[in-house]
């Protein structure tokens, strides 16, 4: 899954993108309030978290820009304001969850996997098409009965593809929801990382679930275009 962190405090944006790397989450980090919006503008993201008091424009600021454009990627917010009156501002202002500075990282993860939880996104913990399912809280993915073991960014394609199921994602789409804005859309990459989980998911088993879509991209469903 794909994140924007928009925070100006170096030691806490250096701490959030270490933990969410490390459960294998993409970011993208800017400490610019103007530039938030840009890459919030530019690119799609599974959340966005916002910094209250950031240079050239506040994270609320931010967030009713997008607002206002029908933007309705959920939005953290991060703040060390914890009177009242702030977090109603945040919240009226579009905000779909708020957490108070200083806290622990779990607790930044839990708010995490229950916004993405919320609709559009998969409701429940677990994602599935035929036998195939992974446990997003757990990380845990089986086919069948069979216990299949991914490396982080295995389990972040296979995690975007699972909540696209049965559309043709191409490769841009992927390669930059996974490995951000440093992704280079002509490396093969991708192409890489899905012949991995091709040999680890559908390796010996009658019912093939990734489809390569000719000059296009993949597709996770049951059945072949």
């Amino acid at each position: 899954m794909r994140i924007l962190l928009v925070e100006d405090d170096f030691g806490i944006a250096k701490f959030i993108k270490q933990g969410l790397q490390e459960n294998g989450f993409a970011i993208d980090v800017v400490a610019d309030g103007a530039d938030g919006l840009a890459y919030a503008e530019a690119a799609e993201y599974d959340i966005i978290i916002l910094d209250v008091m950031l240079p050239s424009m506040t994270g609320v600021q931010i967030l009713r820009r997008l607002r206002t454009q029908r933007n309705t990627t959920p939005v953290l917010l991060l703040t060390a304001l914890d009177g009242i009156d702030e977090r109603v501002a945040g919240l009226d202002a579009g905000a779909d969850d708020y957490l108070v500075k200083p806290f622990a990282f779990p607790e930044l993860m839990a708010r995490l996997r229950a916004l993405l939880r919320r609709p559009p996104l998969q409701v429940e913990n677990i994602l599935q098409i035929a036998d195939l399912q992974m446990d997003t809280k757990l990380r845990i993915v089986k086919r069948g009965m069979r216990k299949v073991i991914l490396s982080p960014k295995e389990y972040s394609v296979l995690e975007y593809m699972l909540r696209h199921p049965k559309q043709v994602l191409t490769r841009t789409q992927i390669g930059e929801h996974v490995w951000n804005f440093d992704f280079f859309n002509e490396s093969n990459v991708v192409d890489v990382y899905v012949g991995y989980l091709r040999r680890k998911i559908d390796k010996g088993e009658d019912l093939k679930l990734i489809h390569t879509v000719r000059g296009v991209g993949y597709r996770l469903s049951e059945e072949a275009l």
